[in-house]
């Protein structure tokens, strides 16, 4: 069993003692150190305080529903409760309805026996480090007070934010719905029996989609495979849009908040390229910066600078790309593992509106050798290799002496250390940054070759093993 306490949220596996896993009496814990941070922002004294929640399809999701809204009315917060969401929907509506913050009940990407409670504050975005913290020490002190009889708050059921956060993507000017609709497109959907597939279909058939072939879109929490969209979980899809003759594939994990696309030929499009693409589009259209962070692909620098703009990078995690996006005014961000952040809409990742902009982009792509044409998108980007690997730690380790030593070694190329350390060669980088979650050193190398990737890795893997033994 496992129970993880972070600055964004709290998460792990369902069942088990109280501490170990995420049993109710944590679920109604840190719910109640959530509620009460938000209860001590409220600076006006006769208002309402509200806060949103909605989940995903895991079968856990309904029993912590009913304790994360039971135990926020419990301290006198009035709950809109979206029921069966997304992560970008429940953040989206944060700000429609003017709330003081979300809570989302997700696991994202994590298996079925997962559940968490993910943290947002009042502009729908997730909160802070310092923000967590708070929580965090809300919690261990017990410094929560639950309201009286006739001060406990009110559950309001709201089922209208599919459509109005569809109406919204679909009210973005770069969206052109006119053209996705001419094309005609056929594309295949693997939403792993979660929310996905309640909303992706809704909003393919409102950008005009009409072929639309369904994999695990039943949201029953049940999911057929490993629910994070990485190729090696993808064969029954990519089969799928080989065998329908279809144009693409689109793939989204639990929450929607990560999209993973499949080319004609079965071929992944790159979760890396997800947002590569988009931004593409944006910048075509709309001049601006962009961000990712340090472990996503140098390609994204590549399409910003093909503009004449700026690419900037962030420490990795979501706060730290938003927090950079507003830093720079970026137009367009989000992370390689297929998040894409478009700020017109909302500071978040958000699936929906990559589709949307996807599909824009696909839809306007001229390219007189091909008829299914995303394959041909694809190839129009330099390609990357990403090497992706991690060292296990030992509790004796110093991870900041191997960071720094590191850093001394390679001091002659251009190195940021705004997370870990990341050394560049040319177009080539290494990036070393210890993990939030686990003992390890993560290592990640890109380069245009996988085997010139794989070799950076290694040699930095080399160095810190001896680093490693002159302790």
């Amino acid at each position: 069993m496992t129970l993880i306490k972070s600055i964004s949220g709290i998460r792990g596996t369902i069942g088990g003692n109280a501490g170990d896993g995420l049993s109710p009496l944590d679920i109604v814990k840190f719910s109640s150190a959530y509620g009460t941070w938000i209860l001590s922002r409220n600076t006006k004294s006769n208002s309402k305080v509200v806060v949103v929640i909605g989940r995903d399809a895991r079968i856990s999701g309904e029993m912590v529903t009913n304790l994360v809204s039971g135990t926020l009315i419990g301290l006198g917060i009035d709950v809109i409760d979206l029921g069966l969401s997304t992560t970008p929907t429940v953040e989206v509506a944060v700000t429609e309805e003017n709330a003081n913050g979300g809570i989302i009940i997700t696991a994202s990407h994590n298996p079925k026996e997962w559940n968490a409670l993910k943290l947002l504050n009042e502009r729908g975005e997730f909160i802070s480090a310092t923000d967590g913290e708070e929580i965090l020490s809300i919690a261990e002190a017990g410094q929560m007070r639950y309201a009286s009889t006739g001060h406990i708050g009110t559950i309001a059921q709201n089922d209208t934010y599919l459509q109005k956060h569809i109406d919204l993507i679909l009210a973005l000017p770069l969206v052109d719905k006119d053209a996705i609709a001419e094309k005609n497109f056929k594309i295949v959907i693997d939403c792993v029996n979660s929310t996905g597939g309640i909303f992706v279909p809704a909003l393919l058939r409102a950008l005009g989609v009409t072929d639309i072939i369904e994999l695990y879109c039943e949201p029953t929490g049940h999911f057929p495979h490993n629910p994070e969209p990485l190729p090696e979980n993808l064969t029954e899809i990519a089969a799928a849009v080989l065998k329908h003759n279809a144009d693409l594939g689109f793939v989204v994990d639990p929450d929607v908040d990560r999209l993973a696309i499949v080319s004609e030929d079965g071929e992944m499009f790159g979760e890396e390229y997800t947002l590569v693409t988009v931004a593409d589009y944006v910048l075509s259209k709309t001049k601006g910066n962009t961000v990712s962070n340090l472990s996503s692909t140098r390609a994204l620098r590549d399409v910003t600078e093909k503009y004449g703009c700026t690419y900037s990078a962030s420490a990795v995690g979501e706060v730290n790309v938003v927090e950079k996006m507003k830093e720079v005014g970026a137009v367009i961000g989000g992370e390689g593992n297929g998040g894409v952040i478009y700020p017109e809409l909302h500071y978040g990742r958000d699936a929906l509106v990559g589709i949307a902009l996807f599909l824009s982009q696909l839809a306007n792509y001229k390219d007189k050798n091909c008829t299914k044409c995303t394959s041909t998108l694809r190839a129009s980007y330099t390609n990357y290799y990403i090497s992706k690997n991690k060292i296990e730690l030992t509790p004796d380790i110093d991870v900041d002496r191997i960071l720094s030593r590191i850093h001394d070694k390679y001091k002659k190329q251009p190195i940021t250390t705004i997370d870990g350390v990341k050394i560049e060669f040319d177009k080539e980088w290494v990036h070393l940054r210890k993990s939030n979650t686990e003992p390890i050193i993560r290592i990640y190398a890109e380069s245009e070759s996988a085997s010139t990737a794989d070799h950076l890795a290694g040699k930095i893997i080399s160095d810190i093993k001896e680093i490693i033994k002159e302790n």
